[in-house]
């Protein structure tokens, strides 16, 4: 067991039962009162961010996961199936644990995996995605000067609010992240 001295950033523990990742953690010694840490931690399982105080020097459950890089080929009735980039065995991954990111995630994407032992915890994608535009109302001439936003549709389905003049066909990067409209990529 590890204790509160051994807390950085990008730690994972299991805390009330279910996997977090530190994510800012500060020790704070207020005048005559005891020394604590205060921790901000995002739940693996549901994405949720949490604070806790942990008493200077509480013992932790710290858990050991380990990175591999996988390639995502297909969705299916079970979930989303991922290759190995390494071994090239094939894992599915429920929706559960992809969440948001389904909407940025397309056939040939290299992703990170989270595993805790053989059971996947977490998929990251890369920071930044590619994504074609589908569908695209027209901009209104005149109004490219103001800066305005229009939604599109993406061909993972995700809809992004980009400038006007992205039009049906162009290819856009998107921060996979937040969801926002980065800039118009070039052939």
């Amino acid at each position: 067991m590890a204790t509160t001295s051994d807390l950085r950033n990008g730690l994972v523990i299991k805390f009330n039962g279910e996997l977090h990742v530190v994510t800012k953690w500060e020790h704070r010694t207020p005048g005559n009162l005891r020394a604590f840490y205060q921790v901000k931690m995002k739940n693996l399982k549901n994405g949720k961010m949490i604070e806790n105080r942990f008493r200077s020097g509480e013992e932790i459950e710290v858990v050991r996961l380990e990175t591999r890089n996988f390639q995502y080929l297909y969705k299916d009735g079970t979930g989303y199936v991922f290759m190995d980039n390494e071994n090239f065995d094939q894992v599915s991954v429920s929706e559960d644990i992809i969440g948001e990111q389904s909407l940025y995630l397309k056939e040939g994407e290299n992703v990170q995996i989270m595993f805790n032992g053989e059971v996947p915890v977490s998929v990251e994608l890369p920071p930044h995605v590619e994504l074609k535009v589908i569908e695209a109302p027209p901009g209104i001439k005149g109004d490219t000067a103001t800066g305005g936003t229009k939604q599109v549709k993406t061909e993972t389905g995700a809809v992004i609010n980009a400038p006007l003049f992205i039009e049906e066909g162009d290819v856009i990067k998107v921060d996979s992240r937040t969801g926002e409209y980065i800039e118009r990529v070039k052939k």
